[in-house]
């Protein structure tokens, strides 16, 4: 019997043939990037001087780091994973690396003198308030894995936007930051090694030491407590071991995404179970993992350029392991769908009531156009000032409340297209993916906003259809849509970072779509989105029939003599075509997509035609509100548009997770 079970018991170790393979690979690639690194040009002595002092104060310390940061983020990724009992669990899906990530933009932006006194201390202060954030966020729901990674991606997704918006502010100045937070791995001493390698080995001492406690943290909790584990303290002192790692990580080299996801769940595979294998397991999978990604891009590189930044090239292979690791994440309680949809006790409202809505929106309207700040503090525009100020802030109105009407219109399709309340252009990625259209357009194309408008289009299309394809799979919840949908939104926009941190004239572009920036709208923007509105809406009212049957299901939908297949791809290229003209007029970050076809639903519009003309009304009012805000908050700057409503999308979107948790228990 004892013979029969060995081989059912896998240890860390027990597939050496696997270990020894990443082993090699990591160093043979090492090799070939010291033996094809080209020579500098200069007299044979001093090349041979040259050469060598390339290799061991930049190649050596760039490898070494890669191999430190990939341990330290495996360690962090494996405690995180098992203090949360969450296999999805990691630095970038739980948003501490974004929140150190804007802590260090901010500081380098504003308050240099803080990165002189602790680079790592702005770092963890950044780290700890989004862990706090998602944390709390969670709390209503039990820490339950999904909600927990979805308010962390959420929570991610504003400070990525606010940390671009910061960099935008400062123009190329700080361009470098962008790179710097894509997690570039160059080096130019043994600095980094000498900062991170002792953080590394206490944190290891440290979890060594909380061997017993890591075991208790799986159990039932009162067992836990039988066996006197103070709990709190216990899961205190690991997320501080895992969020201190990390956020140092951070502070030497950038973000560097996905590691601590991917090396906990192959140790997994390879058959580490009990916190002790894992301990061994993880990090040095980490280290091999990070070393054999870092060696990769440098040999696609050309002369001394790497392809992209290490970090970007982590984060291509992200996307794909959330959609692997999701089939072991339980299925959670539904977002309570039923609450954000019309109920039949509810009185439904009328079409009439549409009239309401429009009027706050020429209220907001008329107050964007004549109320504003200038040097002397609050004014109101008339006469000649309101004339003068028109061609400027009239544009932008109109650019904002077409983007906005858009993208209620995009949200509320896909809402229906995939029967998932939690479906928008923005969380299930549609608009990341049109960023790559976006970077196809400008490297094949000359730059002109058609070719752009094209691009957004055809990359919106094409990561819609792969989501429809994904919603029909039997077993998919609605949170398992959106985790995917982050996903696939990872993936595209480790694409577009690859081609911002080359630092060209694409690059601008792509960091100025990606903040939604109305500063520049003029009656070129003005008039495609009103174009744009009528164009796509008039024929959406002509469709309702499709939007009334389609949630039915497909086998009453065929019986009542509808085309299903037809009418879903004739839906979905109107909500790419809608969702790429908003993105290039507001960027890919609003979230106006999801929270605009809830609040109608909210509202009480029952009807398919009410909901969606309800939608595209909030839609447009809340980007109209949005523009004038951002022009205000922080005078005389101005926050990009697609920002300050994310601002406002994303809560939303986190108080729509946990608000079935009252009720549910």
């Amino acid at each position: 019997m004892a013979e029969a079970a060995a081989p059912m018991r896998r240890q860390p170790g027990g597939r050496p043939g696997i270990w020894a393979l990443a082993a090699l690979t990591a160093v043979a690639l090492l090799v070939a990037v010291i033996a094809t690194r080209p020579s500098l040009p200069a007299a044979p002595e001093l090349a041979r001087v040259l050469d060598s002092i390339l290799l061991w104060h930049s190649l050596m310390p760039r490898a070494v780091t890669a191999l430190i940061c990939g341990a330290a983020l495996g360690l962090a990724g494996m405690l995180l994973q098992r203090v949360l009992r969450n296999p999805i669990a990691d630095a970038s899906t739980l948003g501490i690396a974004s929140g150190a990530q804007l802590a260090l933009t901010i500081a380098s932006a504003y308050a240099p003198a803080l990165i002189a006194f602790s680079r790592e201390g702005v770092a963890l202060a950044g780290a700890f308030a989004a862990v706090v954030l998602v944390l709390g966020l969670s709390w209503r729901r039990g820490l339950e894995p999904m909600t927990v990674v979805l308010s962390g991606m959420v929570v991610s997704l504003v400070a990525a936007a606010a940390s671009a918006t910061v960099i935008l502010a400062k123009g190329e100045y700080v361009l470098s930051l962008f790179i710097w937070g894509a997690g570039s791995l160059n080096q130019q001493s043994w600095d980094a090694v000498l900062a991170l390698a002792p953080r590394l080995a206490l944190s290891v001492v440290a979890a060594v030491l909380l061997l017993r406690p890591l075991a208790l943290i799986g159990l039932d909790e009162d067992v836990a407590r039988g066996l006197g584990l103070t709990l709190h303290a216990a899961r205190l002192a690991v997320l501080g071991i895992a969020i201190w790692l990390a956020a140092s990580v951070t502070a030497e080299v950038g973000v560097i995404g996905f590691v601590g996801l991917a090396a906990p769940a192959l140790a997994r595979e390879l058959g580490a179970r009990t916190p002790r294998q894992m301990l061994l397991a993880a990090p040095a999978l980490g280290a091999l993992l990070l070393s054999i990604t870092d060696s990769a891009v440098q040999l696609l590189g050309s002369g001394f350029n790497d392809l992209a930044p290490t970090g970007a090239a982590t984060a291509l292979f992200g996307g794909p392991i959330l959609l692997w690791l999701m089939r072991r994440v339980p299925p959670s309680l539904p977002p309570q769908g039923n609450d954000v949809t019309w109920r039949s006790d509810r009185q439904a409202r009328s079409l009439l009531s549409l009239a309401p809505l429009a009027v706050v929106i020429l209220v907001a309207a008329a107050l964007g156009l004549v109320l504003g700040r200038g040097p002397a503090g609050w004014d109101w525009a008339t006469g000649t000032l309101f004339w003068d100020l028109l061609p400027f802030r009239g544009p932008r109105l109109v650019a904002a409340g077409a983007a906005g009407a858009l993208l209620g219109a995009a949200g509320g399709l896909m809402q229906r297209l995939t029967a998932n309340p939690l479906a928008g252009p923005e969380v299930l990625g549609v608009s990341a993916g049109g960023g790559v259209g976006l970077l196809l357009a400008l490297t094949l194309m000359p730059a002109s906003p058609f070719a752009m408008l094209a691009g957004i289009a055809g990359g919106s299309l094409a990561v819609l259809l792969v989501m429809l394809l994904f919603a029909a799979r039997p077993g998919i919840g609605p949170q398992r849509l959106l985790l995917a949908g982050i996903a696939m939104g990872a993936l595209c926009m480790a694409v577009v970072s690859t081609a911002m941190a080359q630092g060209d004239l694409r690059a601008y572009m792509l960091l100025v779509w990606l903040s939604g920036s109305t500063n520049r709208a003029g009656p070129f923007e003005a008039w495609a989105g009103l174009i744009a509105c009528i164009a796509l809406i008039l024929p959406l009212l002509l469709a309702i029939r499709w939007l009334d049957l389609l949630p039915l299901g497909e086998a009453t939908s065929r019986s009542l003599g509808l085309s299903v297949e037809r009418s879903r791809l004739g839906l979905a290229a109107m909500a790419a075509l809608a969702t790429a003209v908003a993105s290039l007029l507001v960027g890919p970050l609003s979230l106006i997509g999801l929270i605009a076809p809830h609040l109608a639903r909210l509202a009480s519009f029952a009807r398919s035609r009410d909901q969606l003309l309800a939608a595209m009304l909030i839609g447009c009012g809340v980007m109209i509100l949005a523009d004038w805000l951002a022009r205000l908050v922080v005078f005389p700057y101005q926050v990009p548009v697609g920002l300050f409503a994310a601002l406002i999308g994303g809560p939303y979107l986190i108080w729509l997770l946990n608000r079935g948790a009252s009720r549910h228990g």
